[in-house]
Parts: C-alpha cells; structure tokens; sequence
C-alpha cells in the first residue's frame, strides 16, 4: 500500500524486519470453523535466553491475557522470541516457546531451570471457533522455521481472524530510518490488528454498524536498533497510542492494547562488578517517538488493507478495506 504518513523515511522493504537480524514467521490454521494461527518476531540471536536483548513493555489498557511481562518489566530483557496468537492459545504457546528454549538451550550445553516467553493474543472468536485451541507446539515450531526477513502481511498467523475497525484485520508492519551522528538507525513496529468501532476510523468512512464500539486488542511489538535503555524504551513504547490515536481509537474499555519492544543494540560493556551503559541522549528522544508514531500508524493500515474480504462465524461478511475503498473510487471518482 502507497501511503504518505510523517515524516520520516521508511525502511528498504517497510517491515519490522528492516530492524537488521529481526525475522518475523507465521504459522495460519484453515479448518473447518478454525480460522487462526500463529506469528512469531524473533530477535537476531539464535539463543535469546544466552544473549538477552533490551526490552520493555506498555499496557494502555490491560483486557488481555498477555504472559511475560512482568518479567520483562522488572528486569528490562527479552529472553524468548515473542509469538502472537489467539485468546485461549496463550497457554499452549507458551508450553511450546518453552519447549524450543529447552531444546536450544540443550544444544548450547546450558541447563535451563527457568524461562520467561512472551505471549500475546487477540481474541478472533468472532471468525474462528476460539474453543478448539487449534495452535500448539507444531504450529509454533513452523513458525518459527518459517522464519525470514520477508513475510506475509494480512489474514495470516496470529491475524488470520481478526477484525479492525469491522473491516477485516490482521498482520501488519512498518519501519521508520534515522539519522544521528552520521549513522542510520531503524525502528519498526507489527501489529495484530482486532479493534475499533467503524465509526471512529479516521482514514475513511466506513459504513455504519460494523463494529458497535472499541474492543477486541491490539498488540504492538517494536524492534529497533537504536541504544536506548530499558525506561526509554518504555517511553517510546508509549508513543504507539499516538499511532492509534491518528486512526481514531480512544482505547476502550473492553480493547487489551498493549506494546512490546526490545532494541538489538549491545547497550552494556562490563568492568568488574559494574556495568558501563551507552543510550540515546534524552533531548533526542523526540526522534523515535515521531517514529513509532508514525510506524504503529500505517501497520495499522497496512493489516488492514493486506486483508481480504472474509465471514464471520455466523455468516455475516467482513469487508475488505482494500475492496470497500476501490469500490467507492469507482463509484465517485475523482475528477
């Protein structure tokens, strides 16, 4: 999609994957009245346990069943790649991340008595039959083989049966570059799309009656490899509302909204019994926080107009974004 959105240059192929190391990979289920999946966002490094990365997280709004957080919050590290899924596949993620971690760990001859994985979900009851718990370790393990710096946009893994704003939702992403000191850095976000009321979206009119009100998640994972620290990481992360503001979303009441990011710059040098620490100055923070804003933005955007027309469990169709606005171009074309 050819969009013009800020300021800021994006990256060679406008994925978070423009971030370099980070590889994105999706698992999808099409069975039956399953209609969902997997995606995971895998840091550079082949062990994260062995060489935990800088990390942070935000919850706007806490409707959600997200694992990992605490964790992530209190020690400031990622040690795990991240997956996204559905509401009740939490658990059975969760159990394969660790079972992969047990295995990598195995073959680097490191004993592994904990682990902390990072799970999100949206719920996509509304397209799939949510109760069968379709997603388990297999589909979590050919995710993560599937793995690369090019990857499908859309109704695909995690965002196979999500709804944004009525309209179909899903797997979308975004990078922004910049510049500092003579040096070009990267940061970009994905998103799993299943929010907002169709009355609020800002981009377009929507026809009314296709989502009543805000709710149903976001989750936003950000990857960048510029060196921040763990609280400013946090406060960028903070950033992505701006992104969904933009689109019309006031974060309701029964929408889990929720951020996660990690920075794959090596921030620590140690001496002795000290650590020596190397961030971003703070009066340049305004850079990544233009950036994220803008990149939560157009994944959002580009999740729903990767997404083809679908139908809901109980029949009732699901626009496509993409269709809806080249249908009403025909109707009222520009002269």
């Amino acid at each position: 999609m050819e969009m013009a959105i800020g300021r800021l240059p994006h990256g060679p192929r406008n994925l978070i994957t423009d971030v370099p190391g980070v590889r994105v990979g999706h698992a999808t289920v099409d069975r039956g009245d399953c209609h969902t999946g997997v995606t995971v966002v895998l840091p550079p490094c082949r062990n994260p346990f062995a060489e935990k990365l800088t990390a942070a997280s935000c919850v706007f709004n806490g409707y959600g069943k997200t694992l990992g957080l605490v964790q992530v919050d209190e020690l400031g590290t990622l040690e795990t790649p991240i997956a996204l899924t559905n509401t009740l596949n939490v658990g059975r993620v969760h159990d394969a991340l660790v079972a992969y971690m047990l295995d990598i760990c195995r073959e680097d001859g490191i004993r592994l008595t904990s682990v902390n994985p990072v799970v999100c979900e949206c719920n996509d009851s509304r397209v799939s039959d949510i109760a069968q718990r379709p997603v388990g370790e297999a589909e979590v393990r050919a995710a993560i083989a599937s793995a690369s710096a090019d990857f499908a946009q859309g109704a695909v893994g995690a965002g196979r049966g999500t709804t944004c704003y009525g309209m179909k939702g899903g797997i979308g992403s975004s990078s922004r570059v910049m510049e500092l000191d003579g040096r070009t850095y990267t940061l970009g976000v994905l998103v799993q799309s299943n929010y907002g009321a169709s009355s609020d979206f800002r981009a377009a009119y929507l026809p009314p009656g296709l989502a009543e009100c805000d709710r149903g998640s976001i989750i936003l994972i950000v990857a960048t490899d510029l060196p921040l620290s763990a609280r400013q990481l946090k406060r960028v992360l903070r950033r992505a509302s701006v992104g969904m503001a933009r689109l019309g979303s006031y974060i309701g009441h029964g929408s889990g909204e929720i951020a996660v990011g990690f920075t794959t710059a090596p921030l620590m040098k140690s001496g002795g019994s000290f650590l020596t620490q190397t961030v971003l100055r703070e009066d340049l923070m305004n850079l990544p926080f233009r950036a994220i804003g803008e990149c939560a933005e157009e994944a959002i955007l580009q999740s729903m107009w990767h997404a083809g027309p679908d139908r809901a469990l109980d029949g009732s169709a699901i626009p496509s974004l993409r269709e809806y606005l080249q249908e009403q171009a025909k109707e009222d074309p520009k002269p």
